[in-house]
């Protein structure tokens, strides 16, 4: 089970990243951070391609067509990192996180309708489980202890979890028929290409980057560089973990990271208010601690065979 503890190691990082990207949203981004993050997080993927190359000198070997696929990958993991940038601009990590629970249930419904995989009653029962899961959290008690609908946190990571989906799907088509490090070359070099294509043909963002790059550069830099390079060594440990242990277990370590979030969330609040600040009063975090349990559970019992 030494592998188990290692793929913990991925969402523990990703969960890092979670709040490196809050700091930045709420600090330094406060107008319109969005498009500046999604520029640098794009850009800043060329770090990864030199040492995937290192370890697999074949990563050029990959086929026209593979190509083309990856980069419609590199496009939806765009996607799925501005609709979670827009939802993390107005809400809590700890809550946000919650609906990355989706991903999987998302995955199975595509699967069942085009490309007819057969859903058992235990998954779809799993399913409606992570379901209620995230429900719980779509909602918030408002001042006047009234339940509303976290509308601006909700529409969005429904589509990111959809655009990751529909992803993972593609990337493990890819994957299985090439290999594991030459998807992730090609991965990021179209997440470069379409960061590149931002910069030169949407004017609101490339200006937003270049001022924010120019009036706090060493900071922000830092921030995204070390936000990066976080991001790919989980990505990095994810994959080695894939050589190691069932894919199917290994994504079901990957639902550990709410916890994980919530966790840091907490650890902050307390410790380091004036950097993270979320709602950890009873009536606040209960919710989240039952939404998370909830879905793990849900997330547990899809991946049973």
């Amino acid at each position: 089970m030494n592998w188990f503890f290692l793929a913990l190691l991925g969402p523990l990082l990703y969960a890092t990243t979670n709040y490196i990207d809050k700091v930045l949203l709420d600090k330094y981004f406060k107008q319109k951070g969005v498009g500046t993050i999604l520029l640098f997080s794009s850009l800043l993927s060329v770090i990864a391609l030199p040492f995937i190359f290192l370890v697999d000198h074949t990563v050029f070997s990959m086929s026209a067509r593979d190509i083309l696929i990856m980069a419609t990958v590199g496009g939806l993991n765009v996607g799925v990192l501005w609709c979670y940038l827009l939802a993390l601009k107005h809400e809590e990590a700890s809550v946000v996180i919650v609906f990355y629970q989706l991903v999987p249930v998302i995955g199975g419904i595509l699967g069942y309708f085009f490309l007819g995989e057969i859903l058992k009653p235990l998954q779809i029962i799993a399913m409606a489980i992570v379901i209620v899961g995230t429900t719980i959290v779509a909602f918030e008690i408002d001042s006047d202890n009234h339940f509303k609908l976290r509308k601006k946190t909700v529409l969005p990571m429904l589509a990111a979890a959809s655009f990751w989906a529909i992803g993972g799907v593609i990337f493990k088509a890819v994957a299985l028929e090439e290999n594991i490090w030459r998807t992730i070359f090609w991965e990021h070099v179209m997440l470069v290409a379409v960061g590149v294509v931002i910069f030169i043909f949407i004017r609101s963002y490339r200006d937003d980057f270049l001022s924010a790059f120019k009036n706090n550069s060493k900071t922000i830099l830092s921030y995204n560089v070390a936000n990066e390079l976080i991001y790919i060594t989980g990505n990095v440990i994810v994959a080695y973990t894939y050589l190691l242990a069932p894919i199917g277990l290994v994504l079901l370590t990957e639902s550990f990271q709410p916890i994980f979030v919530l966790l840091i969330g907490i650890f902050l609040t307390i410790f380091f208010p004036k950097i993270i600040a979320e709602k950890i009063q009873a009536r606040h975090l209960w919710p989240k601690i039952i939404a998370i349990l909830i879905t793990l559970v849900g997330t547990y019992l899809l991946f049973l065979k």
